[in-house]
């Protein structure tokens, strides 16, 4: 039989984590932060690269926009000139067929003038004189030869001699400009009263 010893239990102690030293503890803390700085910053990185591919993006349809609408102002712009030639066209054929007509009236009435001067330079010459006949019978030639060079001449012509008249006594133009306004005046006057 064996010996029965009294054995003593042994004490049971908890033991503790043997203390990290700095470096350790430092480097185990870092691994899983440096981890989340490097997600955060490759994420940052994706994010800044979409939106430097949004901003292209979006510059590129503002270009395509913009030539768009360049093109379209082109476009309405040379259907405003070509629309604004045919009324400049529609005007200039307009005025030329008013000046035409202003000029057959203004041949008839120089015409018709001399007809009554003619008419009545006998009654003139038989109240006055044969002399005031005389006058009045030049001034009804005159008249006459006047309608018949501007029935005669075109517009175009006309023109060239009234620039010409123009340019050889500017003063006397002046002065008939005044004297027709005038008498335009008095006569759009007197249709008002």
């Amino acid at each position: 039989m064996a010996d029965a010893t009294p054995t003593t239990p042994k004490k049971k102690t908890t033991r503790k984590p043997a203390a990290r030293s700095a470096s350790a503890a430092k480097t185990a803390s870092e691994a899983p932060a440096g981890d989340h700085r490097t997600e955060a910053k490759s994420r940052f990185n994706s994010a800044l690269e979409e939106a430097k591919a949004g901003a292209a993006a979006l510059k590129a349809e503002a270009a395509d926009r913009a030539s768009a609408y360049r093109e379209q102002a082109r476009d309405r712009s040379d259907d405003w000139v070509a629309e604004a030639k045919t009324y400049g066209e529609q005007a200039k054929g307009k005025s030329k067929e008013l000046a035409t007509e202003g000029k057959t009236k203004a041949s008839e009435a120089l015409s018709s003038l001399s007809r009554m001067v003619s008419e009545n330079a006998n009654a003139i010459d038989e109240k006055f004189g044969s002399q005031y006949g005389e006058y009045a019978r030049k001034a009804s030639r005159s008249l006459q030869d006047a309608s018949v060079k501007l029935d005669s001449k075109s517009v175009d012509e006309l023109g060239e001699d009234a620039r010409e008249a123009v340019r050889k006594s500017p003063g006397l133009a002046v002065g008939l400009a005044a004297v027709a306004g005038f008498m335009l005046a008095r006569m759009f006057r007197g249709s008002r009263d």
